[in-house]
């Protein structure tokens, strides 16, 4: 059951046009907006206003296959939520950036200022790339192995937390009358030589409002749940089921414990995709008619990214054929791979109902029902032992966020489960996350 006062964290995870992926043609979707930066900056007002804590942008390195069927554009991260910082005030900023295909110190250096900017609102959700595509933007000849990009991550951290701490918090003196700007005893070179990187640093930047961006994390598999254990601060997730989500609260939770961390500064945030009606067959209709708009193509292109099997020619009505899923694949060690290998194992579906299964979120959990249904099965979850609170992701945008805000968060707050106004300012602050020490801080009060 949950701790008295334990309140929900609530981000709105913003895809264009909406998570499900023929959203875009849908009557009540906006299309045309996917490049209009007040577009978003509308939709982060209005989360802002209803009290979220964060906004999230997914983003990859690379031109998604499927976008000749589906909204896949996409704005670089940190540009765009720096827009967005520019007219909101409280809300967290979260933006997605690679640790294989981007330089750590000029990650470090655009998630400082991100938060200065911000007034201390930034998040960085850090992932190793899984789409082999990328590799070939960047030079390289061959996308790493997944092992190799997770050993590649742990590295990249330790680099970005130590150019985020290489200023202590006092080295800014600006002392008008001694004349003295900084107090270069309190800036630190880093001098990291690694197997992957060599950065002497420091960054030329204070150390910023929340003494690090929040560290998000977003992997399931077995290294990137030993990885988010370790270094995580809010985990993004993907589960269908109750028990599949408590099963890896508990394991994260315990993880985090073993190496010395306090649970409740790891907070689990699964995906909600829910189609919200007046009724719950409103509700079901609502998914059928969004459901009807998908092309099978674009599904099936998806559904050979997450297992590497190729359903082109198989009857989409006809039983799913299970025997081509393999495990020891290439593809296995992915979670999202065992995600959908669950799903035809306990459903048995056939092909087209696999793919309108993940057509709504890729894998995320969608729930079809009125407001208090969704808002029943946010307690429930909450309550289980299976949520810190959600990423919720709107089907479709605006429509789809604007009836969960105006019709579910009013319920969940009359039952005192999610906050009526801020009381902090900083991402951290909505979290319940601890202000970090800079570890060189730490270091001079221990040799004092």
């Amino acid at each position: 059951m949950s701790q008295p006062g334990r309140q929900l964290a609530l981000n709105l995870f913003i895809y264009p046009g909406g998570h499900h992926e023929a959203a875009w043609r849908y009557a009540a979707s906006e299309p045309h907006r996917v490049l209009d930066i007040t577009y978003y900056q509308e939709l982060a007002r209005r989360a802002e206003a209803a009290a979220l804590d964060a906004i999230f942008f997914a983003d990859g390195p690379s031109l998604p296959e499927n976008i000749r069927y589906a909204s896949r554009v996409r704005f670089e991260p940190v540009t765009w939520l720096t827009a967005i910082a520019a007219v909101t005030s409280r809300i967290g900023l979260i933006g997605t950036a690679s640790t294989t295909y981007t330089d750590p110190y000029n990650l470090a250096r655009l998630f400082a200022s991100l938060d200065h900017i911000s007034n201390g609102r930034a998040g960085w959700n850090i992932v190793t790339t899984s789409d082999a595509a990328a590799a070939q933007n960047f030079g390289l000849p061959e996308h790493p192995p997944h092992a190799d990009r997770y050993e590649q991550a742990r590295e990249f951290l330790d680099v970005v937390t130590k150019l985020w701490d290489s200023w202590e918090d006092d080295a800014l003196v600006a002392d008008r009358e001694s004349g003295l700007f900084t107090d270069t005893d309190r800036i630190h070179r880093i001098d990291h030589v690694g197997r992957h990187y060599r950065v002497r640093g420091p960054l030329p930047v204070p150390r910023s409002p929340q003494g690090r961006p929040v560290y998000v994390q977003a992997g399931s598999s077995e290294d990137g749940r030993s990885f988010a254990a370790r270094h995580a601060e809010a985990i993004f997730t993907a589960h269908q089921t109750l028990p599949s989500a408590q099963a890896f609260y508990a394991d994260i939770k315990a993880r985090g414990a073993a190496l010395g961390r306090r649970p409740e500064h790891i907070r689990i945030l699964p995906g909600l995709s829910p189609f919200i009606g007046s009724t719950q067959a409103e509700a079901d209709r609502l998914e059928e008619e969004i459901n009807d708009l998908i092309q099978p193509a674009v599904s099936l292109e998806q559904l050979r990214r997450i297992l590497g099997i190729d359903f082109s020619g198989y009857d989409l009505d006809g039983p799913f054929p299970r025997h081509l899923i393999d495990p020891s694949g290439p593809h296995g060690a992915a979670s999202r791979f065992q995600l959908v290998a669950d799903i035809v194992e306990r459903e048995r579906p056939t092909l087209r109902g696999l793919i309108r299964r993940l057509a709504g979120a890729r894998g995320h959990w969608v729930l079809a029902g009125t407001p208090v249904r969704i808002a029943d099965a946010i307690q429930t979850w909450f309550e289980s032992g299976a949520a810190d609170g959600f990423n919720v992701m709107p089907p479709w945008l605006t429509g789809g966020f604007d009836v969960f805000v105006a019709e579910v968060v009013p319920i969940l707050r009359r039952r005192g489960l999610f906050r009526t106004a801020y009381a902090g300012t900083t991402l951290r602050d909505h979290y319940g996350l601890p202000r970090p020490e800079s570890g060189y801080a730490v270091a001079r009060r221990r040799s004092a």
